[in-house]
């Protein structure tokens, strides 16, 4: 058996939920006239997302397609201070998704980082952090991705920002 660090002296904070979505309009439809929910700008992933603000937290929604039995990329994500400690201690668990797009790193045009991992019981969450020029990026290795250089992001697709400033 593999020793792990202790936990993380840090406090993580909510950012914001995905969920799948069988008909994006009828989804995004469905959020703004049940929680009032405001549609945001979206990065382009290369496939349908939607943005919503919930409050001072985002809920994004996922188009999802109709083969059962695939594995699903819903999650949660949670803003952290110490992102490279983070990075490390999903490393050491082996919590990435090799082989996907999701063992990557992913530098948003905006700047802010984003990873996800697999916890032990498979759930997908992602880890967020506001300022990739604060990090030391040599740290994460060949991880890192460019979301602008993979994706053609139009003005719209510029404007998206995973931290709100609250209302």
């Amino acid at each position: 058996m593999t020793a792990f660090p202790g936990p993380l002296v840090q406090r993580a904070t909510l950012n914001h939920v995905s969920v799948p979505a069988k008909d994006m309009a009828d989804s995004e439809s469905f959020y703004r006239d049940v929680l009032g929910c405001e549609r945001l700008p979206a990065p382009n992933f290369g496939f349908p997302v939607c943005w919503l603000r919930l409050g001072d937290l985002q809920l994004h929604l996922q188009q999802v397609g109709p083969t059962p039995g695939v594995r699903t990329y819903q999650h949660f994500a949670v803003s952290v201070f110490d992102f490279t400690a983070a990075f490390e201690a999903l490393l050491a668990r082996g919590a990435f998704e090799e082989g996907t797009r999701y063992a990557s790193l992913w530098l948003l045009p905006s700047g802010e980082m984003q990873m996800f991992a697999r916890d032990p019981s498979d759930n997908l969450i992602e880890i967020d952090h506001p300022d990739a020029s604060t990090l030391d990026l040599t740290r994460f290795g060949d991880r890192i991705r460019r979301l602008g250089e993979e994706q053609e992001q139009s003005s719209q697709h510029l404007a998206a920002k995973l931290f709100l400033t609250p209302q």
